[in-house]
Formats: structure tokens, sequence, C-alpha cells
């Protein structure tokens, strides 16, 4: 799609609030992707930054890929930090495993559950209006992730719950809203509650050669809903047992709490896989609820 044919047929916000129940995606790791801005806090913890998201560029249906991941630690001191294959419509080990924790009956193995849960991501193109941490990253066309939070203060501006409120497609160029992205440390976690949108504006006051310049930075989002960017079933299968210490077998077994009177002690902690400072700030991101589970625990 051309930039004339997308301001011809822009994106309606009742198209995209239908397909934010519907869409899926994965990422493709990469730990050292220069497209990825991420922002800049202080020692407390506090961060600020403006982003506009941008709309979906041609070849994608819309301005958003959707994924979830796995990070945990193991009894064996080895980390599992995976995507989940749950995100282009598979079956995953960790969901089945986590299925059959949460449906044991017992709370050691929902502890386990909750402790092993999916967490969800997206991704979009932003270009950064504003990052004070980091100024050379200001107009800059960039890939930005996010969780739920963010996802939802999107969702509350596609549909207001008002009706003195007008609906807002922030992916707009032309009728969309700045991001103000704030960042604040609260109870050892990043909270994003006080972020929000600004009143509606046109992106460089509507002027088309510099929306156009925008729009032909846009990355592919393909990518992150590409299978081959994932890992099979059986090697993900082969991941987790190494990390819980099991044979590939037993990812299948009865539960802990099932068969605890003859489980042998936990074996001794390996050395532990080099993890990254990314996979690490993973592990403290934002995911989804547990309704994940109470929804596996009506499907058994």
């Amino acid at each position: 799609m051309s930039f004339a044919n997308l301001k011809r047929n822009r994106d309606q916000i009742s198209k995209l609030v239908q397909a934010a129940e519907a869409t899926g995606g994965g990422e493709k790791k990469n730990y050292d992707d220069e497209r990825i801005w991420k922002p800049t806090v202080d020692k407390a913890g506090n961060g600020y930054a403006v982003l506009r998201f941008l709309p979906a560029n041609e070849g994608s249906e819309l301005p958003w890929v959707r994924y979830w991941d796995h990070g945990f630690k193991g009894p064996t001191g080895q980390w599992y930090i995976e995507n989940s294959l749950t995100s282009i419509g598979q079956s995953d080990p960790v969901g089945e495993l986590n299925s059959r924790l949460w449906n044991s009956g017992h709370e050691e193995d929902k502890e386990t559950a909750r402790k092993q849960k999916r967490r969800l991501h997206y991704v979009v193109n932003a270009l950064v209006v504003q990052d004070p941490g980091n100024p050379a990253n200001e107009g800059r066309v960039v890939l930005y992730k996010f969780g739920k939070k963010i996802f939802d203060k999107i969702m509350d501006v596609m549909q207001p719950s008002f009706a003195d409120e007008t609906p807002v497609n922030p992916f707009d160029f032309w009728d969309g809203a700045d991001f103000k992205l704030k960042i604040r440390q609260v109870e050892g976690y990043r909270n994003y509650d006080k972020s929000e949108f600004a009143s509606a504006s046109a992106l460089y006051d509507g002027d088309d050669d510099k929306l156009e310049g925008v729009y032909n930075q846009l990355h592919s989002l393909n990518e992150f809903t590409d299978p081959k960017n994932y890992k099979t079933y059986d090697e993900l299968a082969t991941k987790l047992a190494r990390v819980l210490g099991e044979n590939v077998t037993s990812i299948g077994a009865p539960t802990m709490a099932q068969t605890a009177q003859v489980n042998e002690p936990a074996p001794a902690p390996m050395v532990n896989e080099p993890v990254t400072a990314e996979e690490m700030n993973m592990v403290s991101e934002e995911d989804d609820t547990m309704s994940y589970f109470a929804k596996l625990a009506q499907e058994d």
C-alpha cells in the first residue's frame, strides 16, 4: 500500500478494535536489535518520553503484532526464556505443563504454574517525539515493545467509556495523538498508570512530505508472525526438560504434587547458561493475567 493509498484508506477504529481480540504474533529474538527503542529511567526508576504510534505499512494488516513468551528459572539454576508457540496458534510444552499443574487441585502446583505463566507483549512502529534520557533518539522511527497495560490505554482511546469522549485512532497520521509515556517504580515494578494520550492532532501538522518520509521508514512487522522464527515443539520440550532437570518424556507425566511422595530430590544446580541483560529485563516486564489458566481449567 502506497502512502497515497494509506491517506485515502485509513484504518477505521472499529476495524482495529475488532482485530484486537483476534490478532497473534511472535518475536524474532535479537537482543542487539537497534530498531527496538527502550525508555531511559533514572536511579529512582522514573522515566518520561513522548511517542507517536504509527500506522500499518505495506504488507501488514494491523499496526501491531502480539505474542507471548515464558521467562522463569528452574530448579537446576538455568533459565527458560523462550517465545510461546501459542503466539502462532500451536501447542506449547510450557502451556501444556502449566495446564496440568493448574488443574491438579494442589495449590503448590498452581503456584508453580503462576511462576511459569506466559507473558503478553505487543510490538508497534513508533516515532520518538521526545526522549529526554537519550535525545539522539528523537525523530527516529523505532519498534516499541510493551505489555497489556499500555495496550489497554490504546483501546481506551479507540473505544472511550463516556459519551463526551471522542474515539481516537492513535495510529493515524492525521487524527492520531502523541502518547506520553510516564514510568514510575512502584513496589519494585515498573508502573505505567500515569501514561496518557495528548489531544488529537496531525503529526508534523499534516505535512505530506514529512509524513511520507516517516511512512517510508516503517519497519516490517511480518517477521514477528513468521513461524520460522520460533523453535519447534520438540526443541522447546528439550529445553524445558533441561531447565527443570527432568527427562523429556517426563514433561507429560503427572504433576509434581501428584507424585511428591516418590520424587527424587531436586538435582544440584548446574552452571547457568549466559543470561543477557535483555533477558533479565524480560522477566520483570508486564504479563497477562491468570485468566489464561482459568481458561485452560475450563477447557480441560
